[in-house]
């Protein structure tokens, strides 16, 4: 499990937030988001509330501690590394009870000051850019707010496309309460979102295409929102291409691998992050994914 309880000593009869501030040395930001996220204890293992007075001399909190499946960094610099994540695995824990993310190996790897710079899907494989201490990695989060990078993803489609082209449909959440899912809108509306999409290979017999993706924008689902607006919907995508049933299934956690695999064609969202270019203290850094299962995926028979 990534969080463990462990026992520190604090001073009885302060308020919870001035001991995690003076007895543990915790910063203010953290102290308060370990304290809205439940993870400070008394000796019942009841959650202390914000402002509440310690009656003991001890206090519980929950701390990640990562640990190694086996996965190591693709690449690793002085302030950074770069993963290659495979797909089905979490960036980060989405609660106490998630048994493994990749925070886990980051946190193994180089420690708890460590942290990922970016997101993408548990479902993408590929590259994850890491900072190895709070300055480069709030350095590189910047990065990637401000767009000053460049990204390139490979994917496998359904049906036959035939020439490059540019997407420019802006995206707005989808209105139906069916979880997290975004959907194209007039340009009035929504965020402008731009893809820009390169054929490199069709199989005839399956009726899939290779392509190589290069968002301009970095929206959420933006990529599958968009070839899915086309009618090349990415091979195993269970939200989108799909109806409102099985997409809701698939969010909730109650979809059977056969009812994925009947609707979206295949166990797994086949889009991994292939290629990261950016710029970090006047270095060009140029990486490439070293995953080849999208084109195995693509070669074998399906």
């Amino acid at each position: 499990m990534p969080f463990t309880l462990k026992k520190f000593s604090v001073t009885k009869g302060k308020t919870i937030q001035i001991a995690l501030l003076q007895d543990l040395t915790l910063s203010p930001k953290i102290s308060s988001r370990m304290l809205s996220r439940g993870r400070i204890f008394n000796s019942n293992k009841i959650p202390y509330k914000i402002s509440q007075v310690i009656e003991e001399e001890f206090i519980y909190m929950a701390v990640f501690e990562g640990h190694t499946r086996g996965l190591k960094p693709l690449v690793t610099f002085t302030d950074f590394a770069i993963f290659d994540k495979p797909s089905n695995l979490m960036i980060h824990p989405n609660s106490k009870s998630t048994e493994y993310s990749l925070l886990d190996e980051i946190r193994y790897h180089f420690g708890d000051k460590a942290n990922q710079a970016h997101r993408i899907d548990a479902e993408t494989s590929g590259l994850v850019l890491v900072g190895l201490d709070n300055k480069t990695t709030n350095a590189l989060a910047t990065m990637f707010e401000k767009k000053e990078y460049k990204k390139a993803y490979l994917a496998i489609v359904k049906g036959k496309l035939e020439q490059e082209l540019t997407i420019d449909k802006n995206l707005k959440k989808e209105g139906k309460n069916i979880g997290v899912r975004m959907a194209t809108c007039s340009k009035d509306e929504g965020k402008e979102s731009i893809t820009n999409v390169k054929p490199l290979k069709y199989d005839k017999d399956k009726d899939l295409t290779l392509i190589e993706v290069n968002p301009i924008t970095g929206r959420q689902h933006q990529i599958r929102i968009h070839l899915n607006s086309i009618g090349h919907t990415i091979l195993g995508d269970p939200i989108y291409g799909v109806c409102d049933e099985v997409a809701e299934e698939y969010l909730n956690k109650n979809i059977s691998e056969k009812t994925r695999v009947e609707h979206s064609g295949s166990y797994r969202l086949w889009l991994q992050a292939n290629y990261l270019e950016f710029t970090y203290k006047g270095v060009i850094y140029k990486i490439y994914s070293k995953n080849k299962d999208i084109y195995d995926m693509f070669d074998k028979s399906i």
